[in-house]
């Protein structure tokens, strides 16, 4: 089944200067000298669209005037396709500030058509843009549809119902004729559709048939889609000089949206990214500020790498304000397919817990977040390291080192062995303890620092369990009272 959305930017004018999760600093945009667009403040101030420059100053002294900028609009819109190549690889630019997505072998992925829309704004809301959403089976119904202030219609009886009742003017080849169509009551779409269709092309023309029936499904459509680049490198000038890092936070998401479009649409995940955070230029121009994410499992959606820069961002000192961020992708690799384990592995997949371990790594620093990294030693203070858990340690390395089977090893080794009293020739901690196992020699350490001992795990009158050893004395000599330490706790 076709199905498309149309999305319509209506702000898209003022959202390149003042994007929607910025602070209201009552602006207005100018086209030849008229308001062309308006923020929700200086709307309140007055300033409506139509209005010249000197009655715009007049109403709100304060206001920010911008000149429309029509390349930056261009970008933005680019910028929002690219996002949008996440919900489906067939995504076109339309007239006027829309886009057309064809999203009918999307819609069992996301979850219908419902939930996929919802996606779809709670997309645009990161990339900073208010939008019109509409439903259609044909793409310039739905284009018609959201440039009309939005509307979902499944089926073709009811999509058709709806665009006659949308004005006329919405109609671009009806634009030109509006006069004389209001002259003979025609004001809908719908209007316009039942006149003769002879006399309609001989008085505005094939164009106006041609897309009457591309939005009512009668022809076929051509459309331009949007392809994803081979490399990515996406960049945003911000609206101002950016200071608070919270703001920075807003703009990678909108970058960090591009990203997560464009990764899908390759089929690639990525297991680093780079955050470039630029400065002033001239005289007092300094190199941008990196901040890169290095990942241990390749991800393609932006929900844990924002979680990622959120943390890294909220740590960082900002040397001087930001006015643009540059968002790299230098490492990628293939996306993996989805797990076709029946089942789901207990307590998370190994992915959830590599998020976990970066999630804490980016809060706590590298070097408070460690991971065990056995080696080769008899010897218990020398035969682990601990090391930061973005290192690989790899599983048959581990096993190499650990001892041989059915040696007990304690769950807590104590940094430093703990001397014990002797009480009736038994070693006494707390209690006197009872041994429950036979002795585990080690001797070892020749070339460095000699260990002879004898490992037992004893039993105190709680029932609790303790790694104990009885050193030797190298040479075989005896001692009158043997020395004994704790190294060790049972769990």
């Amino acid at each position: 089944m076709r199905l498309w959305i149309g999305l319509h930017l209506p702000r898209l004018p003022l959202e390149v200067f003042c994007p929607s999760w910025s602070a209201d600093t009552c602006s207005a945009v100018l086209d030849h000298d008229a308001v062309l667009a308006v923020s929700d403040q200086a709307r309140r101030a007055g300033v409506v669209p139509g209005m010249r420059r000197g009655g715009a100053l007049m109403m709100a002294p304060e206001a920010q005037l911008h000149e429309r900028a029509p390349d930056r609009e261009t970008e933005a819109l680019h910028a929002v396709a690219m996002a949008m190549l996440q919900f489906t690889p067939q995504v076109a630019e339309g007239e006027e500030a829309t886009l057309l997505m064809d999203v009918g072998a999307s819609l069992r992925l996301f979850g219908g058509i419902r939930r996929l829309c919802a996606l779809v704004r709670a997309s645009l809301r990161k990339l900073g843009f208010t939008g019109l959403l509409a439903v259609a089976p044909t793409a310039r119904g739905a284009w018609l549809l959201a440039r009309g202030g939005a509307g979902r219609a499944i089926r073709l009886e009811k999509m058709t119902a709806l665009l006659h009742r949308l004005p006329a003017s919405l109609l671009p080849p009806a634009r030109p004729y509006m006069a004389w169509l209001e002259g003979i009551g025609c004001l809908s779409v719908g209007d316009v559709a039942r006149l003769p269709r002879p006399g309609l092309q001989r008085r505005c023309g094939r164009a106006l048939l041609d897309v009457l029936d591309a939005a009512l499904g009668h022809a076929a459509e051509m459309f331009h889609w949007i392809e994803a680049p081979a490399t990515f490198h996406a960049k945003l000038e911000l609206f101002g000089r950016i200071e608070n890092t919270d703001l920075l936070l807003a703009g990678a998401c909108r970058l960090l949206q591009q990203m997560t479009g464009w990764l899908n649409a390759r089929q690639l995940a990525v297991e680093r990214i780079t955050l470039l955070l630029e400065h002033e230029r001239g005289k007092v121009a300094r190199p941008p500020t990196p901040v890169e994410i290095v990942l241990a499992e390749a991800v393609w959606r932006d929900d844990h790498l924002v979680r990622l820069l959120k943390e890294r961002l909220a740590k960082l000192a900002l040397e001087a304000p930001v006015i643009g961020l540059v968002l790299e992708a230098p490492q990628l690799k293939p996306m993996a397919p989805l797990s076709d384990s029946l089942f789901p592995e207990p307590g998370g997949s190994q992915e959830d817990r590599q998020r976990l371990f970066e999630l804490l790594v980016a809060r706590l620093g590298a070097d408070n977040v460690l991971q065990a990294a056995p080696k080769a030693d008899y010897r218990p203070e020398h035969a682990n390291a601990w090391v930061p858990v973005q290192q690989k340690v790899r599983p048959q390395d581990v096993a190499a080192c650990l001892p041989p089977g059915g040696l007990p090893r304690p769950a807590w080794l104590l940094p430093k062995p703990i001397a014990l009293l002797v009480r009736d020739h038994r070693p006494f901690y707390c209690s006197p303890l009872r041994m429950v196992s036979a002795a585990e020699r080690i001797e070892a350490g020749w070339w460095s620092d000699t260990q002879t001992r004898d490992y037992f795990i004893a039993q105190g009158e709680d029932n609790a369990h303790y790694w104990v050893y009885r050193e030797r004395l190298p040479g075989g000599e005896e001692e009158a009272e043997p020395r004994w330490y704790l190294h060790g706790l049972f769990g």
